[in-house]
């Protein structure tokens, strides 16, 4: 039996080139699909393919005025961070992306997995309010650079009428 779907990052291929690929993936896959939660635990399977060096990627949602935990890839995660708490309630107060050099010196970080070491939020905005965030973790410090951002953020932007 073929898969349905068979999306394979370049070998070797540089970061640019990387989220090229990886936006050009995550617009086909979610394409046509009008259920958020389908194409959020896809979204999030994909960057898990695409991306090395992660502990953990996913989404968390907005719900009332907390964010829950949404689908993802990696351990086993908090299910509710208060807005404003954390990597990710910054990003969801703030409206702004968060990269994290060094969770540990981040004021008020919630260590879900003891191995992060650094990590990446990007908030998924729709008319202004933000919706959900994109969550990256890495055991590595200072995994995430402004490609990493830019990368994101542009995948974020392209597919956030589809993750909500």
């Amino acid at each position: 039996m073929k898969a349905m779907f068979d999306f394979s990052p370049a070998a070797n291929a540089d970061k640019a080139t990387l989220y090229d690929d990886l936006l050009s993936a995550a617009d086909a896959l979610t394409a046509g699909e009008p259920d958020a939660v389908a194409n959020m635990a896809n979204v999030a399977a994909l960057i898990w393919q695409f991306l090395p060096d992660l502990n953990w990627a996913g989404f968390y949602r907005m719900a009332e005025d907390e964010l829950v935990l949404g689908p993802f890839q990696g351990k086993t995660a908090c299910i509710r961070i208060p807005l404003g708490k954390g990597v990710c309630g910054a990003a969801a107060a703030s409206g702004e992306t968060q990269l994290v050099e060094d969770v540990h010196a981040f004021p008020g970080h919630i260590a879900c997995d003891a191995a992060s070491a650094s990590e990446v939020v990007v908030p998924v905005i729709i008319e202004g309010r933000v919706v959900a965030v994109l969550d990256l973790d890495s055991p590595l410090p200072a995994r995430f650079d402004r490609t990493d951002q830019e990368g994101l953020e542009t995948l974020v932007e392209r597919i956030a009428a589809r993750l909500a």
